[in-house]
């Protein structure tokens, strides 16, 4: 199972989420980031109807997988937020 981990974190004046090296976009406030990182993880796990996807791997061949739409990734939020911290700026 793929476990995917977004960060609430300072960003651009404000507060954003974070997966990886990629930010959303900036938010006025912690609570609105939280909320809006709440909002994707509930669309993440809605299930979806069994398909057949296909897609070229990193050697340029053809591959085909079977979904049965069930698939949903196990998903962490990580918020170190302190209530005295503020975002820099």
């Amino acid at each position: 199972m793929v476990k995917i981990i977004y960060e609430i974190v300072p960003h651009d004046g404000g507060w954003a989420y974070r997966l990886g090296q990629v930010y959303s976009e900036a938010f006025g406030t912690h609570d609105q980031a939280l909320e809006a990182v709440r909002i994707v993880v509930a669309e993440q796990q809605v299930g979806d109807e069994p398909v057949t996807i296909s897609y070229q791997d990193e050697n340029g061949r053809w591959r085909e997988e079977y979904s049965d739409g069930g698939d949903r990734p196990e998903i962490e939020v990580v918020d170190a937020f302190v209530e005295t911290s503020a975002p820099p700026g």
